[in-house]
């Protein structure tokens, strides 16, 4: 049994201000089976997912959910809660009154539909059943049967602290009472274990040893009950006498007493105490004899846990097929360790399942980027907004660029400020990375997903020459080559074609390809009107031997061969660029009609924007 799908219709972000249409949910989610990690940038909904799963089916820790105004959308008066769960079959006889089944013959499987529609009047929330069956009502789903539905939930900044020390229903005695260990809670051994050192305890103050025998070395006891019992005598009555109690001998009690902590730990810290108590609250999931639903609801797992424990916890997690766990996560660290397929991301009011249902990736793709996406690259699923670029330069010099044409009044916001991430794929593999965020079909993810890229024809540089009249000609032994000319003359044929591959491959939903028309990104800044000349400085001061009499050429043979060292360029010219560093150069003044780098302005405008 797992939670199959919940569909919403205005509660909270999910929305809208037209009437509930029961064909046409604000959400409509299908989860998997085992792991499901839901993440995005900052109030994307994902705890709106988590709040409405736990608002219809409770929780094992009995905390008290009440219903606010802000739970329904903007102005609207009703929100409603579907949930779909399915694979049940060793379930069903829990719920056999609300089922609905599908298939045929010998296929035929059941399922059951939770349903929970609340509305509201200007002076309350009205009171509503949680109601289940397959029709657009349902009938009340009665307690027994809801007992059988309650989810595990861990809350984001958890006190693991505060709910593991011993107290008065605490966190840790209910987690305890309702495991098979503890089901038989009139004649546990804990229960006797308890009543003989309550006896103990109470022969102690009367002076005795356990056999009843007088204490002749310790009757300190003694002595104080004594003291105690003639005040009772005093301001009760003579008939009166104390007695010293640990705890009354119910389990209850008994569990309410206990203290869990690592062997051998002294003072452990929060990390340490966060993993012991998700590990004591995640009992819920591995009963042995349970015929319920087996889903956990974590929000934040990272809260307190340094990037590589959060890994091994989550790598733990991902092993468990036994149980469904949907988790909310702002880390990165997390998001490279789970498998893609698990990743659901939300964004704009909506969530986008990465699963091969649902994107354009194909299985190799999968695991293709599964090995890839580390760290650095996992922060494109918590962005408003993703640049890919293919190296180092562009990771350098995009940032610098951005905050450069917010200042020159192109954009109104630069890379951070837009939530924007810079991705660095190390290749020209674009393809696999841009599937992420292409669907297979409505609603397509809106998140702008910005390629940059350039022509890099390769044929000619190794082909063609220019002869003393202007000529393009095969490249020979005794020739004479003007690179910076052959490029010129190459690029206006060549590279056109290539952009138009380029884009037709890449141009697809909300992601766009921008293609630096001139060859590589160093040489079109190289020839750019407005950063120029600033490059030629770099790449003089990077070659101080370079012949001045012909730098433009010489430059390009530099840029043509492996002699140029593209971080270290693009460090240099950055400085010059960015209006937060020392050297930055104010006589800059970008143009967007520099045409061999409008396609890098308008790629940071796309994605900003």
């Amino acid at each position: 049994m797992f939670l199959a799908n919940i569909r919403i219709w205005n509660f909270r972000k999910y929305g809208s201000s037209n009437e509930i249409d029961l064909n046409n949910p604000n959400l409509d989610l299908n989860f998997t089976k085992g792991l499901n990690i839901l993440i995005g940038e900052n109030d994307s909904g994902k705890t709106a997912i988590v709040d409405a799963i736990k608002l219809v089916l409770k929780t094992h820790s009995y905390e008290w959910i009440k219903l606010e105004d802000y739970d329904f959308f903007d102005s609207s008066n009703r929100f409603r809660i579907e949930l779909r769960f399915e694979d049940m079959e060793e379930e069903a006889f829990h719920f056999t009154e609300w089922l609905g089944f599908e298939g045929q013959g010998d296929k035929v499987k059941p399922y059951l539909r939770i349903i929970y529609d609340v509305s509201r009047t200007s002076q309350r929330i009205l009171p509503a059943d949680i109601c289940a069956g397959v029709d657009s009502q349902g009938t009340p789903l009665k307690a027994a049967a809801r007992e059988y539905l309650k989810a595990t939930y861990l809350k984001p900044l958890r006190d693991a602290n505060l709910d593991l020390t011993p107290k008065k229903n605490s966190r840790l005695s209910n987690i305890l009472q309702t495991h098979e260990a503890f089901e038989n809670k009139e004649e546990h051994r804990l229960v006797t274990l308890f009543q003989e050192f309550n006896k103990n305890v109470a022969a102690y103050f009367e002076g005795l040893d356990a056999d009843g025998e007088i204490l002749k070395d310790d009757l300190k006891g003694k002595e104080l009950k004594d003291k105690i019992d003639t005040f009772v005598e005093l301001f009760i009555d003579e008939k009166y006498a104390t007695n010293f109690d640990v705890t009354n001998a119910n389990l209850k009690s008994i569990l309410e007493k206990l203290e869990l902590q690592i062997l051998e730990q002294i003072n452990p810290g929060l990390g340490t105490m966060n993993k012991l108590f998700m590990a004591t609250e995640l009992l819920h999931l591995e009963k042995d004899n349970w015929t319920g639903l087996r889903l956990g609801l974590i929000e934040e797992l990272e809260a307190h846990l340094h990037p590589q424990a959060q890994m091994k916890v989550i790598e733990a997690l991902q092993n468990k097929q036994d149980i469904q766990l949907i988790l909310t996560t702002h880390s990165p660290n997390l998001a490279s360790k789970v498998k893609l397929e698990n990743i659901i991301i939300c964004h704009n009011k909506n969530a986008y399942p990465l699963n091969n249902k649902c994107t354009l990736l194909a299985p190799d793709d999968y695991k293709h980027l599964e090995r890839f996406l580390d760290t650095t690259k996992a922060n494109l699923f918590f962005a408003k907004g993703v640049i890919m670029v293919e190296g180092w330069s562009e990771e350098i010099l995009i940032p610098a660029l951005a905050r450069k044409m917010k200042k020159d009044g192109l954009i109104t916001k630069d890379i951070t400020e837009a939530g924007v991430s810079i991705v660095n794929v190390a290749s020209a593999e674009f393809i696999k990375f841009a599937k992420i965020f292409l669907r297979q079909k409505e609603p397509y993810l809106t998140l702008p997903v910005a390629i940059i890229t350039d022509v890099d024809v390769p044929a000619y540089e190794k082909e063609l020459a220019i002869d003393s009249g202007g000529k393009a000609i095969k490249k020979g032994k005794n020739n004479t080559y003007n690179y910076l000319k052959c490029c010129e003359i190459e690029v206006t044929k060549q590279s056109l074609l290539r952009k138009e591959e380029i884009e037709k491959k890449f141009n697809n939903q909300s992601t766009h390809v921008f293609v630096t028309e001139s060859w590589t990104l160093e040489y079109s800044l190289l020839i750019s009107s407005t950063l120029g000349k600033h490059v030629e400085s770099v790449l003089l001061d990077m070659f101080p031997n370079i012949d001045t009499s012909n730098y433009g050429s010489e430059l390009a043979k530099k840029l043509l061969g492996k002699d140029i060292k593209k971080t270290e360029f693009s460090y240099q010219l950055a400085n010059l660029i960015d209006p937060n560093s020392d050297d930055y150069d104010d006589s800059i003044k970008l143009d967007t009609t520099d045409q061999p780098i409008a396609s890098l302005m308008e790629a940071i405008k796309d994605a900003c924007n």
